[in-house]
């Protein structure tokens, strides 16, 4: 979709954008929900009202590279959010990975397995485990096959929208099709009504503008523009704002 999206003219992407915010998320999962039942299981999202708000947010960068780094960022500008700072150089910056950015999948892929998989998923996962002695393993991850996927023409790892292509077709002969085509089911917390509820207090005492601009290490403004869009239901931006409460709850435990 996203590939998609970049053929539009920028002048259409950013009147695309205009209408979706101008509706919060909920009342974006109101309106689809009902259109989404129609849909097979497997095509259906949740959250659609939150992921159009960060596709709406996020479509305007005019490279697949910049849009693709504000889609995988929760502060699009986190230099502005920490006080005398400057973002320093991730692997989105690596040289080495302008030519796989010549295809906006080859770009997305090598990224993800440079970065968000050892750094997120799999750290995750080895300390989850290794926290009850538990021994885990990722075999998709065996070299050769990973060499061998990437050998692989585009069109037998998604084709027609749909991804993993090629991995289904294996599973079809072994699995029935029913126990595939199936939502992902996450086990993310309501952090969103959390903060808005139990939270609340103990968030608002946190990112007290007073308190910030003591401290000296975040920048109120950008902080207190987040937390009254997201009290407001406007826009949820929960995971920002756990970036910074986590930073401060960390700040708070280290003080005599």
């Amino acid at each position: 979709f996203g590939r998609r999206l970049q053929r539009l003219p920028l002048g259409l992407r950013r009147a695309f954008a205009r209408v979706v915010r101008s509706a919060p998320p909920a009342l974006w999962d109101a309106l689809l929900n009902a259109p989404q039942r129609l849909l097979p299981a497997a095509r259906r999202h949740r959250d659609v009202g939150a992921k159009l708000h960060k596709l709406a947010r996020d479509v305007l960068p005019a490279a697949a590279r910049a849009m693709y780094r504000a889609l995988t960022s929760h502060w699009t500008a986190p230099a502005e959010l920490v006080l005398g700072a400057t973002e320093p150089a991730t692997w989105f910056d690596a040289p080495g990975l302008a030519p796989h950015w010549r295809d906006a999948v080859a770009g997305m892929t090598i990224t993800d397995q440079l970065s968000y998989l050892p750094d997120d998923i799999l750290v995750k996962v080895d300390r989850a485990s290794m926290a009850h002695s538990l021994e885990t393993r990722a075999p998709f991850l065996d070299h050769r096959l990973v060499e061998w996927a990437w050998r692989l023409p585009l069109h037998q790892k998604i084709r027609g929208g749909q991804t993993k292509w090629l991995l289904r077709q294996v599973l079809y002969r072994h699995v029935p099709a029913a126990l595939i085509e199936r939502p992902k089911q996450g086990f993310a917390v309501p952090l969103a009504a959390w903060l808005r509820g139990p939270l609340r207090d103990w968030a608002e005492a946190l990112l007290e503008p007073a308190r910030l601009r003591a401290e000296g290490y975040l920048a109120p403004a950008p902080i207190g523009q987040a937390w009254a869009e997201h009290l407001s239901g406007r826009h949820d931006r929960a995971h920002e704002l756990w970036n910074v409460l986590m930073f401060q709850a960390w700040r708070q435990e280290q003080m005599p």
